[in-house]
C-alpha cells in the first residue's frame, strides 16, 4: 500500500492520479517517489504490464535526453554483438516477469497472459530507457542496460525535488490512487 503523501506526489508527478499502485519501488535523493510498482492489471482487469513505472518528471526529461541523443541505439548495436550482455539483458526480463507473476499472485488477480511484453523492449531490443532504469532503480544490480543508462544521468534531484506536495494528500479509501494511468498496455512514457 502506498501512504498519501506519496500517492499525492506521484499524482502530481504525473499531473494525474495514478491507478493500481501496489509500493514506492524507488525513492530520489530528495526523498519523493521516483519509482512505483504497479499491479499488472489496473483495478478494472485491463493487463498493465509495466511493472516498475519512473513518475520523476526530472528524471524522465534527463532520459529522454539520453534517448534522444542516440544511447540506445548504441546499446541496441552491444547488445546484438556481445553474447555476455546479452544474457545478462536476458536474466533482467526474466527477473522482471517473475516479480510481476509475483505480484499478480500478490494482488490475487490473473498473471498476465505468457508472452506479455516485460518493459524496455527486453530480452532482444531496446526501446525504452525509461523502463530499464526505472527496473534497475527498483531493484538495483538487475538491468545491465538500466545501470548504464543511470549512469549516464545528471544528478537531476539537484535542483530540489520535482514537485511540491502538501503535508496532507488525497487518497482514495483503499489506500489506492485510481483514476487514469499510463497508457494502460504500453510501454512506460
Amino acid at each position: 500500500m502506498i501512504g498519501a503523501h506519496d500517492t499525492a506526489a506521484v499524482a502530481a508527478q504525473l499531473g494525474r492520479r495514478p491507478r493500481g499502485v501496489r509500493r514506492v519501488a524507488s525513492r530520489c535523493p530528495c526523498g519523493l517517489p521516483d519509482v512505483i510498482e504497479t499491479s499488472p492489471r489496473l483495478p478494472d482487469g485491463t493487463p498493465f504490464p509495466t511493472l516498475f513505472y519512473l513518475t520523476c518528471p526530472k528524471a524522465a526529461s534527463a532520459i529522454g535526453t539520453l534517448e534522444g541523443g542516440g544511447l540506445m541505439r548504441e546499446m541496441q548495436a552491444r547488445l546484438a554483438a556481445d553474447p555476455a550482455l546479452r544474457a545478462e539483458y536476458t536474466a533482467a526480463h526474466d527477473d522482471y516477469l517473475r516479480r510481476r507473476g509475483d505480484a499478480a499472485r500478490d494482488e490475487g488477480v490473473e498473471p498476465l497472459p505468457e508472452g506479455t511484453q516485460s518493459a524496455g523492449g527486453m530480452p532482444e531490443r531496446v526501446k525504452c530507457l525509461h523502463a530499464l532504469i526505472a527496473h534497475e532503480l527498483a531493484v538495483p544490480g538487475v538491468s545491465p542496460l538500466g545501470r548504464e543508462g543511470l549512469d549516464a544521468l545528471p544528478e537531476w534531484w539537484r535542483s530540489g525535488p520535482c514537485v511540491e506536495v502538501a503535508d496532507h494528500g488525497q487518497v482514495d479509501g483503499d489506500g489506492r490512487a485510481d483514476d487514469d494511468h499510463n497508457g494502460a498496455a504500453g510501454e512506460q512514457r
